[in-house]
């Protein structure tokens, strides 16, 4: 799934920044951006089901509460790091033209690694695992229910634009931008991952996965269908936008999660990802580095093709290179890391071994 929504995401960034002229007002690029809706909730829902994973990992082994959330927070705190490091990273690549302010902006990564380590303090509440589901379904209501409010009416203009552009992606805009991943609505994603991923772990769907998988598809068309339903009443809120803040286009893009993950498990399952290489597994085995090295060949100083300029053919022939050149380098990195792991184990082993000699 993560690969997928790599792929996704390549395509998405692609065709955003090389297409010109005619192309850029066509429906070619309308349906490439609405595609673009995907890839940050695979992420952001991913980043739940694995902590839901470590969480009844670590419980199995006996692990306590506090050790389990200061696992998930560590890491939470490691992927904002390296956000805030690749904010960096943008702003001396982006001179002299890159503001400052640029260095503050709410991306995708940030957002992850807050979700994370907020999931780390939700599961060290909930002592469970229906606990873990119930609190997480209901903490992923609360904040799509929250989010037209917080970017309208409800707005926390008191606080510095920085710290408000993570409630409502508002930046140095002064109103909130859509195109930024701030707490609300973005979190939720994680949440409903995290609620999944609990449910998904337990015994019956352990045992039973392509039933699960199942189960979570039609659970998935049926959330799609509700928010349409739900859509078609009287609106709940004075300030209602759909494609933005509606929690009923967060019930649809959850909906189209859970189909994916039926997919998903039946494209591993009984499709082509049963047959030798994979690039998708391999794209997500990678997704974070592929995520920061695609973006300066793609929109960067380093793009390799001229951005705003080019026909649907040879965006997609750039599309092709960029594709292919990641998985490389996904797989260059994944048997890297395991020639890597192997060779600590062997070093571990060399005290061991003296101390017998």
């Amino acid at each position: 799934m993560r690969g997928l929504a790599c792929v996704v995401m390549f395509q998405t960034h692609c065709y955003d920044s090389w297409l010109g002229g005619a192309a850029r007002d066509g429906k070619f690029i309308r349906w490439s951006q609405l595609g673009g809706t995907l890839p940050a909730p695979l992420f952001l829902f991913l980043a739940g089901i694995s902590s839901a994973l470590l969480t009844d990992r670590m419980r199995q082994k006996g692990s306590p509460p506090g050790a389990i959330a200061r696992t998930t927070i560590f890491r939470g705190a490691e992927i904002f790091g390296l956000a805030l490091l690749f904010r960096v990273q943008e702003f001396v690549f982006g001179q002299p033209w890159a503001p400052w302010t640029d260095l503050l902006r709410v991306d995708v990564l940030n957002v992850i690694g807050i979700s994370l380590m907020l999931m780390g303090a939700v599961n060290w509440l909930a002592r469970g695992r229906a606990a873990n589901v119930i609190l997480a379904a209901a903490v992923a209501a609360a904040i799509a229910m929250a989010t037209p409010p917080l970017w309208t009416i409800w707005r926390p203009r008191w606080l510095p634009w920085y710290l408000e552009s993570y409630v409502n992606g508002v930046h140095t805009f002064g109103v909130p931008q859509p195109w930024l991943f701030p707490i609300f609505p973005w979190t939720a994603f994680a949440f409903a991952g995290l609620a999944v991923g609990f449910l998904l772990f337990s015994d019956w769907p352990a045992k039973n996965p392509g039933r699960a998988t199942a189960l979570f598809g039609a659970a998935g068309v049926g959330l799609f269908y509700l928010s349409g339903w739900l859509d078609r009443l009287p609106p709940f809120y004075a300030s209602y936008d759909y494609w933005h803040t509606s929690p009923n286009f967060f019930l649809a893009r959850v909906g189209i999660l859970l189909m994916i993950l039926w997919g998903v498990y039946a494209w591993c399952r009984w499709g082509l990802g049963q047959i030798g290489f994979s690039p998708f597994l391999q794209l997500g085995q990678a997704s974070l580095l592929v995520y920061w090295m695609h973006i300066e060949f793609v929109y960067g100083r380093f793009s390799i093709l001229p951005k705003r300029a080019q026909t649907i053919a040879t965006a997609s022939l750039g599309l092709l290179v960029i594709f292919v050149a990641m998985v490389a380098l996904a797989t260059l990195r994944t048997r890297w890391k395991g020639r890597g792991g192997d060779l600590l184990a062997r070093l571990r082993r060399v005290p061991r071994a003296a101390e017998n000699v």
